[in-house]
């Protein structure tokens, strides 16, 4: 599943949009910019000013991509060997006019999967029918396992439907405010968008009350960290969750037509990779290969690639054939790199999942995933996917990511990251990242979703400027170049507890763009 996190913090203003940070900060230098992101500016004017490239294609998985966004057109991956609208598979890779990726959460008449169930619904409902209404002592005694699952799993669905009933009608009521708010603002200001800065210089002496009372609402909400887009998204999430993700009655499925007990690769999906809500994979594809030479929009961290747009994760839980069918056809059509900003609590055809990963590795292909935010410790609850096979061993080919704040300090770790001493290697910026969204327009979002493509840029650009590098090698050098910050106390996310930064991930480091191309340099030379 897809999530966001949309809280906010201090406001700047640019070109009369609100950010909570410096524009542009992940790719800034702490010493330079006073901010500590991943020196990615940095790197290109010190050190790759003079340094050719060539293009390398990042795989993102994900809910489709706003493929002709002003900031992205230029650097959407593009299927040569394909003749557009013909009906024929051209280059016989088993897809038909997939000319730039393929939806696998699609039907063939062109419709799409846009909300689906959690895949711990999908499971209860499974071991339901399994059980039956009044199961007999035989049939409990001989699935025990099976049974604690099934009413684990109605504790937590319970609980998530307990939430989503408590917290929506809280989420509309704030909606109704700060609507009203903003209406008698605009009309009080004669402007068509509101910033704090011209809230704040509304003159209570020469106002009507009215005014005076809505800019009270507007300035309170916006203290908490709430714009009207974000208590809209929390809106949506809680509807969402009740309407569908928490539904046991509601199956989309039938949109696709597979079958599901086969994996059914080049069997089943359309061409069509934007689907109808690209909001999360449209953002995470700014973040890794935004055009940085065009003075529009935002810089993605690589500066020299193609997205290979995959669909197959819809608003709720991704299906483990999807996945794995996804991850199989970025390798078959020359992905170098894979980005999975997603992730569930259940896998229950984890095995389809790991002939995939294990695929990826065996040509080469690098998978970075979102360590997920859930403030949990990913050594004791499993996020999949993840780099452990079923029979216990791990792929090399792999880079879990946790994210980062912009704040030092004890805040430094995102409050939402998951995080863990075996399970996360890195942290990566993940708080308000600036990127781009749907209709050629920008928005700064948040997650592990954003710090996983920061890493996967710089990936891309790691094996665009230094081609011999192999997966493993680049995997080595982002790992071992990160900014440790052993000896910073920091909170643990999810806990009133703190611990060493250097506790929450394998390398206890952030990671950095600079230092990474600087190792690469050294080690490119020698070969």
């Amino acid at each position: 599943m897809k999530k966001l996190i949309f809280l906010s913090f201090i406001v700047f203003n640019l070109n009369g949009q609100s950010l909570k940070t410096k524009f542009n900060w992940h790719n800034l230098d702490l010493s330079e910019d006073g901010i500590r992101g991943m020196s990615t500016e940095k790197a290109y004017a010190e050190l790759l000013k003079n340094r050719t490239s060539k293009t390398v294609i990042v795989g993102v998985i994900d809910s489709g991509i706003d493929i002709k966004h002003e900031d992205l057109k230029d650097k959407i991956w593009v299927n040569n060997k394909e003749i557009a609208n013909n009906g024929i598979d051209d280059d016989n890779n088993g897809f038909i006019d997939d000319i730039n990726g393929w939806d696998f959460i699609g039907g063939k008449d062109g419709k799409d999967i846009e909300q689906e169930q959690l895949e711990s619904v999908r499971l209860y409902k499974s071991l339901s029918e399994k059980f039956g209404e009044k199961p007999s002592k035989r049939i409990k005694k001989k699935n025990k396992a099976d049974l604690a699952l099934m009413e684990k799993l109605k504790v937590e669905i319970d609980s998530k439907k307990s939430e989503a009933t408590q917290y929506l009608p809280m989420y509309k009521n704030m909606l109704e405010k700060i609507t009203q708010a903003e209406d008698i603002l605009l009309k009080s200001i004669g402007k068509s968008t509101l910033t704090k800065e011209d809230v704040q210089k509304i003159d209570d002496q020469n106002v009507e009350r009215n005014v005076r009372a809505a800019k009270q609402v507007w300035l309170n909400l916006n203290a908490m960290g709430a714009t009207k887009a974000d208590i809209q998204d929390g809106v949506n999430h809680f509807e969402e969750e009740l309407n569908y993700n928490l539904n046991e009655n509601f199956d989309p499925r039938k949109i696709v037509g597979d079958d599901l007990k086969t994996l059914g690769y080049g069997k089943y999906g359309n061409n069509e990779v934007t689907g109808p809500d690209a909001m999360h994979g449209t953002h995470v594809a700014g973040i890794v290969g935004a055009n940085r030479n065009n003075n529009i929009g935002v810089k993605g961290v690589a500066d020299n690639v193609r997205i290979m747009t995959i669909r197959c994760v819809p608003n709720g839980d991704e299906r483990d054939k999807d996945v794995a069918n996804a991850i199989k056809y970025a390798v078959d059509n020359g992905a170098e790199i894979i980005n999975m900003s997603f992730g569930k609590p259940y896998s229950p055809e984890k095995f389809w999942v790991d002939e995939a990963m294990k695929y990826a590795e065996s040509k080469g292909v690098l998978l970075v995933s979102a360590a997920g935010n859930e403030s949990e410790d990913i050594d004791e609850h499993v996020h999949y996917p993840t780099r452990t096979l079923k029979t216990g061993s791990e792929i090399g080919n792999w880079i879990t990511v946790g994210a980062s704040n912009f704040e030092e300090g004890e805040n430094l770790p995102a409050d939402f990251t998951n995080y863990g001493k075996k399970g996360v290697d890195v942290f990566a910026p993940g708080v308000a990242i600036y990127s781009t969204v749907p209709g050629s327009k920008y928005e700064e979002k948040q997650g592990t979703s954003m710090a996983s493509p920061a890493v996967a840029g710089l990936a891309a650009l790691l094996k665009s400027y230094f081609p011999a590098l192999t997966a493993k090698q680049i995997k080595t050098i982002i790992l071992e170049s990160t900014v440790k910050l052993t000896g910073q106390e920091v909170n643990v996310p999810g806990e009133k507890a703190k611990k060493d930064f250097s506790e929450l991930s394998n390398t206890g480091g952030i990671v950095n763009t600079y230092n990474a191309v600087k190792m690469a340099i050294q080690i490119s030379e020698k070969q």
